[in-house]
C-alpha cells in the first residue's frame, strides 16, 4: 500500500531551478484548483466527511486547507516581492483544520476562492521578472526562503492533496 500520508512522498527542495522548471511548476500552481474541483465532484456529503487516512482531515477540510495555505503562500509572495526580506507569521494549520468554518462552509465556497486566488496568483507569477524569483523572506520555522522554494513547495502541495482525495476514491471505489 502507498504513504496515505504523501502519497506522492514528501517534499523535497531543489537548491536551485532552472526557468523552464519554474513554468512547469507555475503551469501546475495554475492546474490545481481545477484538479482539486474534479477530485471532488460528484462526492456525498457524507464522503466529504471522509477522512483521507486514519486520523486525517476529512475531504471538507483538505479542500478548506488548500484555500487557506494558498492564500497564505500568495501572502508571502506578495510581501517578499514588496519588501526587503519580510519575516512572515507562520500559522497553525492543525488547529486552523478544527475550526467551525472547516466544518460548516460548503466546499465550493474554498474551490471557488482557490479558483479566483489561483487566477491572480499565475497572473502574478508570470508577470515578475526571473530575478525576482530569487527575492526572499524570514520564516520563523524555516528560516529564509527565496520564492523558487514557495513556487516548489506549492506545486508540490497542490499535487499532494488532490492524490490525497483522488487515492481516498479509488480506495474506496467511489468513481
Amino acid at each position: 500500500m502507498s504513504d496515505l500520508q504523501y502519497p506522492i512522498g514528501k517534499f523535497h527542495k531543489k537548491d536551485t531551478i532552472s526557468a523552464t522548471e519554474r513554468a512547469t511548476m507555475i503551469d501546475g500552481i495554475a492546474q490545481t484548483p481545477g484538479k482539486l474541483r474534479a477530485a471532488v465532484k460528484g462526492l456525498s456529503p457524507q464522503q466529504l466527511g471522509t477522512p483521507y487516512r486514519p486520523e486525517g482531515w476529512t475531504v471538507q477540510q483538505v479542500v478548506h486547507h488548500v484555500a487557506d495555505s494558498h492564500m497564505n503562500a500568495y501572502i508571502r509572495f506578495k510581501l517578499a516581492l514588496t519588501e526587503e526580506e519580510p519575516t512572515i507569521k507562520p500559522y497553525d494549520e492543525k488547529k486552523w483544520a478544527e475550526l467551525g468554518d472547516m466544518r460548516n462552509t460548503p466546499v465550493d465556497v474554498s474551490l471557488a476562492m482557490t479558483e479566483a486566488l489561483h487566477h491572480r496568483w499565475d497572473v502574478l507569477m508570470r508577470s515578475i521578472a526571473p530575478g525576482d524569483f530569487a527575492r526572499t523572506f524570514r520564516h520563523p520555522e524555516m528560516g529564509v526562503m527565496n520564492l523558487d522554494a514557495l513556487v516548489q513547495l506549492y506545486h508540490w502541495h497542490g499535487m499532494h492533496h488532490v492524490a490525497h482525495i483522488t487515492n481516498l476514491r479509488e480506495r474506496n471505489g467511489w468513481a
